[in-house]
């Protein structure tokens, strides 16, 4: 297993629309590389376009920094449903490293997804894993953080984050 390298905002690849997994592709390197990338950030979930692939899969755990590792790999994940009822919180994003931002999301969704044994899974979650699974969702359509914000919040938020990135070079 090797660390691999974060893609930071403002890289195309975190605004691009992933491609779908091949079926029967072996991912068996690229997920434990990015699980190792994950838990060395240290983050609670990594989408694939945030180390340069553009494939639909996510890794994410968490409860980690909490207790015992418990990792899920989810490979084509679809949100079937999603709760009227949302919630605010912050949120930060190892590729937007120092900035969280306030994003209005349901509060549950059920997901159907294939794990790292190509496996089809389907189950509801709600609170934080329901709010990390539509984060790294949204990496996988090309969405970032900033891109739930007003317009006004988005520039005050990406003028802080490259005045920061700038400061730390």
């Amino acid at each position: 297993m090797s660390l691999l390298p974060i893609v930071k905002w403002p890289d195309p690849r975190l605004t691009a629309i992933c491609a779908p997994v091949a079926e029967g592709e072996d991912l068996s390197g690229l997920i434990a590389n990015m699980l190792e990338t994950m838990y060395d950030a240290p983050g609670r979930g990594l989408a694939a376009p945030q180390v340069g692939v553009l494939k639909r899969l996510f890794v994410m755990d968490v409860d980690w920094k909490d207790g015992a590792r418990n990792p899920i790999v989810m490979v084509n994940p679809d949100i079937l449903w999603r709760a009227t009822e949302t919630a605010e919180g912050e949120e930060g994003c190892l590729s937007i490293p120092g900035v969280t931002t306030p994003v209005t999301r349901p509060t549950e969704i059920r997901v159907r997804w294939y794990d790292a044994e190509n496996a089809v899974n389907e189950q509801c979650f709600d609170g934080f894993a329901a709010r990390c699974i539509q984060h790294e969702y949204d990496h996988l359509d090309g969405r970032v953080t900033f891109d739930h914000l007003s317009p006004e919040m988005r520039h005050t938020a990406q003028q802080h984050y490259l005045s920061q990135k700038e400061a730390n070079a």
